[in-house]
């Protein structure tokens, strides 16, 4: 294997290696970018739905313990908006709070994903770059061949030169894919933490209310 990386290196010269290069630095931040989702369990919402329930029947600090157990940003960001309400904060200051810091670990969770996008947008260009030096090449040894013309040569020369394109197309593909996958998550981590967290100053009407003395009747925060 190592000896056709290494011939795969001559046939396509120094654009080869950047894109080799650039292959590794993506493959490193999608490694990253993994253990980092896994940590903070982005996909695991089931804590921060929890809270929610134990927070509407009046079970604030119940909710607290359930957030605690979790690094999932949605949980933490329940936390933070029944702090606020345990603390008697007006809604506009909590929910403000609740943004800067849902904001944050959003942003921290797309650091890097720029890069990704670079890699993908510049490695198709490379290759095609390889492509074209290895065509004008191909077709000077042409010229100078003059009438005894090789194709043999010709056709070596140009699957030469498409090497670096194939390879650029083929990086480009895998890190759009992966990076794909990757906002995919953020958005709906964006989404869930969205709407649990707006349970915190809502009220659920997923069932009708039952006697008339509850009719339009709002209930109260538990600050216990």
């Amino acid at each position: 294997m190592l000896e056709q990386a290494m011939n795969l290196l001559d046939l396509g010269g120094p654009i080869v290696l950047v894109l080799v290069v650039l292959s590794i630095a993506a493959l490193t931040i999608i490694l990253v970018k993994i253990w980092q989702f896994k940590t903070m369990r982005v996909s695991h919402f089931q804590t921060a739905r929890e809270a929610l329930e134990f927070y509407r029947k009046g079970l604030s600090r119940e909710a607290l313990e359930v957030c605690s157990t979790s690094r999932n940003p949605a949980a933490l960001a329940v936390a933070r908006a029944i702090r606020g309400h345990l603390r008697s904060l007006p809604d506009q200051v909590i929910r403000e709070e609740v943004t800067r810091y849902g904001n944050d670990a959003l942003e921290s969770l797309r650091s890097g994903f720029r890069m990704l996008e670079i890699i993908t947008s510049l490695s198709p260009l490379l290759g095609l770059l390889g492509t074209v030096l290895g065509m004008i090449d191909a077709f000077r040894e042409m010229e100078q061949s003059g009438s005894q013309v090789n194709p043999a040569v010709l056709s070596g020369g140009i699957w030469e030169a498409l090497l670096t394109t194939a390879l650029g197309l083929a990086v480009a593909i895998v890190v759009v894919v992966i990076l794909g996958f990757l906002e995919r998550r953020i958005d709906r981590l964006s989404h869930e933490m969205s709407n649990i967290v707006t349970g915190i100053f809502t009220i659920d009407l997923s069932e009708d209310s039952v006697g008339d003395d509850h009719a339009g009747a709002i209930p109260q925060h538990s600050s216990s």
